[in-house]
């Protein structure tokens, strides 16, 4: 399928922030998912810094992630992210990882130690944390949540019909209990998920979606149109219209998300510093 012609992008400002990010051995989820953001996104500078190595035990369909056997855990990292952070001069940082189902807590410690080096460097800057669904374990929550992240996100994806499809090695309830576990946990701080479109979902579908996040209290929301990133991954089933965005952004603000971006462009850490400032 063509691109319509309101899918754009422009690949600007890539060279400094890459050259930063290779100097301090980092990976970006930017990069890794191949984002047709990351010019834009390079250009401020901004970046998803995506930690605990770039193989990821699961091969979800929308993913162009390298899967396979991952890398040791990196002590240093932490404090890597948190220089180039400050180097950047970043007053908002997102941080992501791979899934790693081969750790015990799935990561969740390295995602604390990361959290809490980033907010040593910079103790004004905010920070994200965009994580899997550590197999559902609630400890493993509870250590990033611990760590004083600013917005906990988990993203949904797509709805729960296209789950096996979408992501077959993920759960749709499992993904829903990490983020009202989240709220539960630690109600002050913000949640957040994201989905994508164009699997072959109905209208219908994406708003059950919406209640069920609404229902367990998730605050922001992303909706983005997914584009296929190499040829082994899922195919577009349809690109979506500006206008469905747009109705399905009013729809989640009707339901009381206190902050929605919805277009096809959208990525889940795209503007993420925007999101948040808006609504403090």
């Amino acid at each position: 399928m063509r691109l319509p012609e309101w899918i754009k992008t422009k690949a600007s400002g890539l060279h400094g922030t890459k050259t930063l990010l290779r100097n301090h051995g980092l990976s970006t989820v930017c990069e890794e998912a191949r984002c047709p953001n990351k010019g834009h996104c390079f250009s401020k500078p901004t970046a998803t810094f995506m930690i605990l190595g770039d193989h990821c035990t699961r091969d979800c369909g929308f993913c162009s992630v390298k899967s396979g056997s991952p890398s040791f855990v990196d002590a240093e990292e932490p404090e890597r992210v948190a220089e180039a952070a400050y180097e950047m001069g970043l007053r908002y940082v997102v941080i992501t990882s791979v899934t790693r189902d081969d750790l015990p807590d799935g990561g969740a410690l390295q995602f604390a130690e990361t959290i809490r080096a980033v907010k040593n460097k910079l103790s004004d800057t905010k920070v994200e944390v965009l994580t899997p669904d550590f197999r559902g374990d609630v400890n493993s929550l509870k250590t990033v949540l611990d760590s004083g992240p600013d917005v906990f996100n988990h993203n949904m994806e797509t709805v729960k019909r296209l789950y096996d499809v979408v992501r077959p090695q993920a759960d749709y309830e499992c993904s829903i209990n990490v983020l009202r576990n989240a709220k539960k946990i630690a109600p002050d701080i913000k949640t957040k998920s994201g989905l994508m479109l164009g699997f072959g979902e109905t209208v219908d579908e994406v708003v059950e979606l919406l209640k069920d996040l609404r229902g367990i209290g998730c605050d922001f929301l992303t909706i983005g149109q997914y584009l296929r990133p190499s040829k082994k991954n899922l195919p577009v089933v349809e690109y979506i219209r500006p206008e469905v965005f747009e109705e399905l952004k009013e729809a989640a603000l009707e339901l009381g998300f206190e902050f929605v971006a919805s277009g096809p462009l959208v990525r889940s850490s795209m503007n993420a510093e925007d999101m948040y400032r808006r609504v403090h």
